[in-house]
Parts: C-alpha cells; structure tokens; sequence
C-alpha cells in the first residue's frame, strides 16, 4: 500500500469567528497531500498536464471529527489501499494533530482524462511502474 505524509500550518484567513478552520478549506488541504503525494512519487501534476492527463475528482466523501484552530500544525496522510488498474484512482485521506490526533477523514475519487480525447483513459504507464513496488504482496 501506497503511504504519503505532508505537514500544513494553518492559516489566521482560513479560520472562521469561532477559530475554527471552515470545513471548506480542508478541500485544500487534502488536494494538497494529494499533490506531494504524487510528487514523492516522481510524477507531478504538471507532468501529467504535460503528457495530455488531467485528474478531475468526480466523487468526495469526507468526515469531519474534530476541529483544527489557527496555528495548529496538521498532518496530511494520504494512502492508496488499491493499485489502480482502470480510469479510476480512490485516495484515501486523513487529517491529523499531532501526534495521532485524527480530525477528518475523507475518500477522493479521481479519474484519468485524456484532456485531447475528453474521455476517461488509463492511468499513464510511468505512474503505474512508479507504483506497483507498493502493491507487490
């Protein structure tokens, strides 16, 4: 399995009157762990671009469990249980206090678009090496 972790600090502006950071930032936060995820892998996003694959989220599922204040430095976790094989890939998310203090969970569902097409398409080949190590059990 497929494991990546990144640190955010929360932001004064993304926090609401109580001090509590809005449920809408962690939509950031989370595409965030997602993008380093991917770079870690040797893949940016802007590579992807580049050999014509887009990755728009076509599903979201999150759950909000405690709150993160101003400050607060938060551990972004970003795993894939599943190698994927076809259009879709499914991250799973989760946010955390340190040290193990869990304050969201979230599934993103993503497809690869070949963006010439404008049609769902295979996850591109040098993705797949990069992550096959992972799933060699």
């Amino acid at each position: 399995m497929f494991l990546h972790e990144s640190l955010i600090r929360v932001r004064y502006a993304e926090t609401d009157q109580m001090g509590v950071v809005y449920h809408g930032h962690f939509f950031p936060y989370l595409e965030s762990g997602r993008v380093e995820a991917m770079r870690s892998l040797g893949i940016s996003y802007a590579e992807m671009e580049k050999m014509g694959i887009s990755m728009p989220v076509v599903d979201v599922h999150a759950k909000y469990l405690r709150p993160a204040r101003y400050d607060d430095l938060l551990r972004i976790r970003t795993t894939l249980p599943e190698l994927p094989l076809d259009h879709r890939i499914v991250f799973h998310q989760e946010v955390l206090r340190d040290p193990e203090e869990l304050l969201v969970k979230a599934t993103i569902k993503l497809y690869f678009w070949n963006t010439a097409s404008n049609q769902k398409t295979s996850m591109p080949q040098p993705l797949l090496e990069r992550l096959k190590p992972y799933y060699l059990d």
